[in-house]
């Protein structure tokens, strides 16, 4: 018995159920109030990426919207808190779930790219909660707050990449597993 097959599935269900709700909390909580706010988005959902310019003019808006700063950092200081860990674990117990391993291009993967695998989900963890603690540094009043703007577009690029990464790694491994099952049922 394998550590993969002890996870229950409504664990996993269970921990994407609250990985939602904590979505949702930022979002209607929020992300959508400073929409609604400032006009503009907040720079942890940028998918694509934001350069210095940009942390600029949102440091600008910041200064002069005190409405939009409290959001900000009620934000930081409530659900992105939390969210980067239970997101972390989710992605760690469906990868172990699924047990990397087998072949990749008709190669063998070796166990230590299997084990390198798991290190993925706290690549993001890490980098989502060091794009939290730049942002709480860049607009804020700190003397670190120009190395944190120079900071906060690469923790985002990172934080994104590594999720997609991750991403791309579970459904790899979940159709490896599916096809797997349906050759022992012929």
């Amino acid at each position: 018995m394998n550590a993969g097959s002890r996870i229950p599935l409504w664990i996993i269900a269970l921990l994407a159920a609250v990985c939602l709700g904590v979505l949702a909390w930022t979002t209607f909580g929020f992300v959508v109030p400073f929409k609604h706010e400032t006009g503009q988005a907040v720079l942890d959902i940028y998918f694509a990426g934001y350069d210095e310019l940009t942390v600029g003019r949102m440091q600008r808006l910041l200064g002069e919207n005190e409405i939009a700063n409290n959001l900000l950092r009620a934000m930081y200081a409530g659900p992105e808190l939390i969210f980067p860990a239970l997101l972390t674990a989710l992605l760690l117990l469906v990868l172990i779930k699924l047990r990397p391993g087998g072949s990749y291009f008709n190669r063998p993967i070796r166990p230590f790219f299997a084990k390198l695998i798991y290190a993925l989900p706290f690549i993001y963890g890490l980098a989502d909660y060091g794009e939290n603690v730049s942002s709480l540094i860049a607009f804020g009043d700190s003397a670190w707050a120009d190395q944190a703007a120079q900071l906060l577009p690469w923790m985002t690029r990172l934080k994104f990449a590594s999720l997609a990464i991750c991403l791309v790694v579970i459904i790899r491994f979940a159709v490896v597993r599916a096809m797997r099952g349906e050759e022992g049922e012929q």
